[in-house]
């Protein structure tokens, strides 16, 4: 009975180390890891041992028994990543070793004390790693109340096993030598260089959260937007809890077919009873009861061969959602199947082709849409429609919408002092240490990790492998006396930031919030969010303060 990895994958790489047969693939050391759609196990190699399972953050692997309806596809999918052996069991090895953290030189003055600004994916992982070791002190910055960034904040509500991983993160915030400074913005409550009066290095986590902006006449109009925005509307962001989403009209347009633009599309199809079962907001699930919409359209500029969405995520969206394909778009997709030879992008044009017209849909829908290019929004005081032209041709087209929004990409956005790649929209980085590009030299004590380092590429658990990787180089610089000794004392950052800002949230607080959203959510959700700063502080606030003894051992950990 071969175990088998669904959609919910993380591809972290944690089931690859505690696989005994290392029947798992892409592996982190391994090329495709980094740009591969998810993790495959071999069929013939699988000993059954469910090593994996206990292993998994998200709950992605089960037996193969044990897959309901929608899941079946993933075991041929991870079957059809391996080659076929001819009878004989494929070659195996050991436990793959899980890579050493990098050793810590210990100090008599005292630990390696290191700023990590953002607390999503890339920041928990390179503070997990930062203190597998004794004699390091992690301060985790973040300015909202609530830490994990687009954990919380940007994986859909009805992806709940996705949202586990922050299980994991919680591990890592009582671990000895942690610290959560909450509600403080760095460049606002404190600076880079104040930063480094504390600590050796700072480590920027801090992702790629700006979005791509579609550059075409009305995109300014009441009713456009980007699909991130909603995401963070409905998943109670408190900066876009009142964002004016219309969704008064029959359709809704979003141009841009990657993933996040599928997720957007089924939660404004999905029966709002289902939604009200996940930890969507509030508000978002009161407006989408109201909902007009019966249409949502997924429009790209390129055909079918090209599509942005990966192959798990299309498996999950058919298998939940009423899918429709164009006659046009079908002949397009039986053209490509007949050239293309990848097995993942041949598996998706295959459950492309297997779409029907639309024609005996007759409640809400999802329509993907190929080869047309946005030349302007319809409108005058509102969204009343797009305008397109196929592409590489003058032919128009016009869609009637009461709601467009755009899915084509992110942008990173400057920190403060740093040096900045506006055209990649990252931080000039070699391997994860910052560099002044008019000297090309690092920039004492700073770092980069996750989108801000390498682009808006990869899934959560790609942070994990690149954290490790800054890490790396943050302590061989440690170990090389390369970085600078803090020049305030030990425990001078509390006091520090108390009087810069009295309402900040440490780890107890962080618990406080958690703890009363999963209360206020029932037995019938997983949390109630808080989607108002003042709510959550409020709460934070009355959360038990830590004794003397408590703080004097954080402070000096």
């Amino acid at each position: 009975m071969p175990h088998v990895i669904t959609q919910s994958c993380c591809s972290d790489g944690s089931c690859v180390f505690a696989c005994p047969v290392n029947c798992i693939h892409p592996s982190p050391d391994e090329p495709g890891f980094a740009t591969a759609e998810m993790l495959f196990i071999d069929p013939a190699a699988c000993v059954d041992c469910g090593a994996c399972v206990t292993a998994c953050p998200v709950g992605a692997i089960k037996p193969d028994t044990k897959l309901t309806e929608a899941q079946l596809p993933f075991i041929e999918l991870n079957a059809s990543f391996y080659p076929k052996y001819e009878g004989k069991l494929p070659p195996t090895s050991k436990l793959a070793p899980v890579p050493d953290a990098p050793a810590v030189d210990r100090r008599p003055h005292g630990p390696l004390r290191v700023a990590i600004v953002g607390s999503g994916p890339a920041a928990m992982y390179a503070a997990d790693e930062l203190l597998t070791q004794r004699g390091v002190r992690v301060n985790v910055f973040e300015k909202l109340p609530t830490p994990y960034g687009l954990v919380r904040a940007g994986v859909a509500p009805d992806h709940q096993n996705t949202k586990g991983v922050t299980r994991l993160f919680d591990r890592i915030t009582q671990r000895r030598g942690f610290g959560f400074y909450l509600n403080v913005e760095v460049g606002r409550d404190i600076t880079h260089a104040e930063l480094l009066e504390h600590h050796h290095a700072v480590l920027y986590a801090v992702g790629a959260p700006n979005d791509k902006r579609l550059d075409v006449e009305g995109m300014d109009l009441p009713g456009t937007g980007t699909a991130t925005e909603v995401v963070a509307w409905y998943n109670g962001h408190p900066e876009f809890s009142h964002l004016p989403v219309d969704l008064s009209h029959q359709r809704a347009v979003i141009i841009g077919n990657g993933n996040v633009a599928l997720d957007v599309a089924r939660i404004l199809v999905t029966d709002p009873d289902a939604l009200a079962r996940t930890d969507i907001s509030d508000h978002a699930l009161a407006a989408l009861r109201d909902s007009k919409v019966q249409e949502v359209v997924i429009v790209a500029r390129r055909g079918p061969l090209h599509s942005a969405f990966t192959l798990p995520e299309l498996i999950g969206l058919t298998s939940t959602c009423e899918v429709v394909l164009d006659a046009a778009d079908h002949e397009q997709v039986l053209r490509d199947l007949e050239v293309v030879s990848d097995a993942l992008t041949r598996n998706k044009l295959e459950i492309l082709a297997k779409l029907g017209d639309g024609s005996a849909v007759t409640g809400p829908r999802i329509r993907l849409a190929y080869q047309l290019t946005p030349t302007r929004v319809l409108g005058t005081d509102k969204v009343a429609g797009i305008e397109f032209t196929v592409t590489g041709t003058d032919e128009v087209r016009e869609l009637a919408a009461g709601l467009v929004l755009t899915s084509i990409g992110y942008h990173g956005k400057a920190i403060g002092d740093l040096p900045f790649d506006d055209a990649a929209g990252v931080v000039p980085n070699d391997e994860g240490r910052v560099i002044d590009p008019a000297t090309g030299k690092p920039v004492r004590g700073s770092y980069v990790a996750g989108w801000i380092k390498r682009g808006p590429t990869g899934f959560i658990g790609t942070n994990k492998s690149c954290a490790a990787h800054t890490v790396d180089r943050l302590v061989a610089d440690y170990n090389a006396s390369r970085l600078g000794e803090p020049s305030a004392k030990v425990g001078a950052l509390q006091e520090l930031i108390r009087t810069r800002r009295p309402d900040v949230v440490d780890s107890a607080g962080w618990r406080a919030i958690d703890s009363a959203e999963i209360a206020r959510g029932g037995a019938d959700r997983p949390r109630d969010k808080f989607i108002d700063v003042a709510d959550m502080v409020a709460v934070a606030a009355a959360a038990p303060k830590p004794s003397l003894r408590q703080r004097l051992l954080a402070s000096f950990s």
